[in-house]
């Protein structure tokens, strides 16, 4: 690599950070990210160019670390500008705003954010491929997610629903792609990689299984559906996000009279995007049809007697330590709102899910 070449190199990336820390004041996160998925084009770019590309790609990315640090301090370590280099070779297939010199159109992209001609974008599911709307830690997490289709279901999952990095980190630990899935039909699988997570319909809602490790209850301990109940209600915004989305909390124990007769429900809910009742059941132990009749109960009452007519039939979610899919299949009809999932005390294995998952692709023939 020549001297001229490479003070070339050198002096616009030092322009494109300078710029991006400017801009930064106002729009930190946004601008992080655009800068380092320009930084990543770059050195590609000049990977390609070298004549010996390994040897060159190797030298390249450590003298501009130890050059880019010297003058901006951390951030600029060989390690991250391998993360900004691996960024762009992802994503790629987003158009940056940046498609001039850094020196250039870089700085007529910041100048248009800030004066507000064009607003930020959030949302990482445009048409046109250009939005990062997470934060560049968020983005760097995502590079560890080897299957595109599971990558893109949580990114678009955390810019919607506005998740942290510890609970993006939360939710992909849970498996919660892979447990949507295994409550999907087959066909709607690439829809939930491609959009993420849509309710339209009350099978939309379920997990399978649900993981409640929040709650602190050991596994192989012995506890009481009181006691499962009373952790659930202590640690409600927990349950609440793995729920999922547009979950409000009415009531614990909420009763009904019926001929002279009172009844529990153990936790119910209302979803606002499905407007509907959700009345949730717990179960230390195996589903009996009992259970389900149970549920089946409640869900007639409140169709009947505490919905308005504007709003959607109530679901009825069964949550049991072993369910049995043959038992529900038989006790219920085809078209009735209710459904049993199991739940654990543990994150699952992603192994086991992703086995389970390709075993029930294999059976339905998907």
């Amino acid at each position: 690599m020549s001297v001229v070449r490479h003070n070339a190199l050198l002096g616009e990336l030092k322009v494109l950070i300078q710029q991006a820390r400017t801009a930064a004041a106002r729009n930190v996160n946004s601008i992080q990210v655009l800068a380092n998925f320009e930084i990543g084009r770059r050195i590609v770019e000049e990977e390609q160019n070298g004549l010996d590309r390994a040897d060159y790609g190797a030298n390249l990315l450590q003298v501009l670390a130890s050059e880019l640090t010297q003058e901006f301090g951390l951030g600029f370590s060989k390690r991250n500008l391998n993360y900004m280099r691996k960024f762009y070779l992802v994503y790629r297939d987003r158009q940056s705003p940046i498609v001039q010199k850094p020196s250039a159109q870089f700085k007529a992209s910041a100048t248009q954010k800030l004066s507000g001609k064009v607003r930020p974008n959030t949302n990482c599911d445009r048409d046109d491929g250009t939005a990062f709307g997470l934060s560049w830690s968020h983005y760097v997490f995502l590079l560890g997610i080897k299957r595109q289709e599971e990558r893109h279901f949580y990114e678009i999952e955390a810019s919607k629903n506005g998740w942290s990095l510890p609970e993006l980190r939360r939710q992909f630990d849970a498996s919660l792609f892979e447990r949507l899935a295994l409550s999907c039909n087959p066909g709607e699988i690439h829809e939930l990689a491609r959009k993420g997570q849509i309710l339209e319909k009350p099978r939309d809602i379920l997990k399978d299984p649900y993981v409640l490790e929040f709650l602190g209850l050991e596994a192989q301990a012995s506890y009481s559906e009181s006691q499962l109940e009373a952790a659930i209600i202590d640690k409600i915004e927990s349950f609440l996000l793995e729920l999922g989305k547009g979950f409000l909390f009415e009531a614990r124990q909420k009763r009904f009279t019926f001929e002279d007769e009172h009844f529990f429900v153990d936790l119910v809910f209302y979803n606002r995007l499905l407007h509907c009742y959700v009345l949730i059941d717990l179960k230390i132990g195996k589903l009996t049809h009992q259970n389900l009749g149970q549920m089946q109960m409640y869900v007639n009452y409140f169709d009947r007697y505490v919905k308005l007519d504007l709003e959607n039939p109530t679901i009825g979610i069964i949550l049991c330590r072993k369910k049995n899919d043959a038992l529900v299949e038989i006790t219920l009809p085809k078209d009735a709102n209710i459904h049993a999932s199991g739940y654990q005390l543990y994150l699952p294995s992603k192994e086991e899910l992703q086995e389970r998952l390709i075993q029930w692709l294999g059976e339905t023939g998907a």
